[in-house]
């Protein structure tokens, strides 16, 4: 069967109105179905449908008092893929409507950053997520005032992710899980990414960012830099309970996978102890001196590791479960920050190993 292909879109406006308008209109077909695939998921984890709707509306409102501009676009993005305002707050807000419920992530994603040598960072992670969305992958780039170009990889109708923009700051993306998530819907935290992406230029600007959202749900952002000499990087743990910003260690390493790593908001963890993040941190710890080869091809080599390997970071689905309990490494993606591009690989590291596998953007 064909790989699903990624979509990608460049838009050359800084207005948000006109960007969004130019997304919902090449895009409308996959932001459609990427809703349709969400109502089903929700319903998968039991919450309650007719609640969909306020919280979609409650996420908007989040995103139009926290970040005009991007509200913009997604009214925008809205009315030109032809959905109701509500149902792309809701796409937005997947993480935080998924906490109303509890409903944690087993599978999730992987990153690893060394910042400790000469040069840009290097940096890569898996984005693991159920294989229904496999077709929503999009990735996309366009002007912002402050920065320069932004270029992220996110999903149909969901404004950030994974990206960088060429005032040299870049971010990866995990998603955590802590007793304080899901109270409410606060600010949706792929727009906290999307907008530390358009408007941060350092480190102490992405954090400054991250701390002014109130948000519902727990992530880590994984930001680096790079100013054509020396990298720098922390992992923003944000969380409902507070935010934490952890440095690199000694030897210039930040991995991370979906629990969290600060003592204090750690009391409030909600990743079973026996879960599959421990192994994968565990995992990216021992093989961690692969990162630090000048060779792309060692640091995907530091996430080729399965269930049988002790430690799923590349994962797959297990035959005989419901679909809302499987997971995929649907994508491997690393910054180049150095030329300024995304490194993208359509899969896990385990198919990832031939330099034309990877795609730059």
């Amino acid at each position: 069967m064909q790989r699903p292909v990624i979509a990608r879109h460049h838009t050359d406006t800084a207005d948000p109105a006109a960007r969004g308008h130019a997304l919902g209109t090449a895009d409308g077909p996959r932001i459609r179905a990427g809703i349709a695939a969400y109502q089903e998921l929700f319903e998968a984890v039991q919450v309650d449908p007719d609640l969909l709707r306020p919280y979609g509306e409650q996420a908007a409102e989040e995103i139009r008092r926290w970040a005009p501009a991007l509200h913009e676009e997604l009214a925008a993005l809205a009315g030109a893929a032809g959905v109701d305002l509500w149902h792309l707050g809701m796409l937005n807000a997947r993480t935080e409507i998924l906490a109303t419920v509890g409903a944690t992530a087993e599978g999730e994603c992987s990153t690893a950053v060394h910042v400790g040598g000469a040069g840009a960072p290097h940096t890569i992670q898996t984005w693991d997520w159920h294989e229904e969305f496999t077709d929503t992958k999009t990735l996309a780039r366009h002007p912002a005032a402050r920065v320069g170009e932004v270029r992220t990889f996110t999903e149909a109708g969901i404004l950030g992710k994974i990206g960088l923009n060429s005032a040299g700051l870049g971010l990866h993306f995990n998603i955590l899980s802590h007793t304080a998530d899901g109270a409410r819907i606060g600010v949706p935290v792929h727009v906290v990414a999307r907008r530390i992406l358009d408007e941060a230029a350092t480190l102490a600007e992405a954090v400054d960012i991250a701390r002014s959202a109130e948000v519902s749900a727990s992530t880590v952002l994984t930001v680096v830099t790079f100013d054509g000499r020396d990298s720098d990087g922390v992992c923003i743990e944000l969380s409902p309970a507070g935010t934490a910003v952890l440095s690199p260690d000694a030897d210039g390493y930040l991995l991370h996978t979906n629990h969290f790593l600060d003592p204090r908001l750690a009391e409030g963890e909600l990743a079973a102890p026996t879960g599959s993040t421990y192994a994968r941190l565990k995992h990216l710890a021992a093989r961690r001196e692969l990162l630090a080869s000048p060779d792309p091809a060692h640091w995907t080599e530091l996430l080729h590791a399965h269930e049988s390997d002790g430690a799923p970071v590349c994962c797959h689905p297990q035959p005989g479960l419901p679909f809302h309990q499987q997971w995929r490494t649907l994508l491997t993606a690393s910054l180049d920050l150095a030329s300024g591009r995304l490194r993208c690989h359509d899969g896990g590291p385990c198919t990832a190993g031939e330099d034309t596998s990877w795609e730059y953007f």
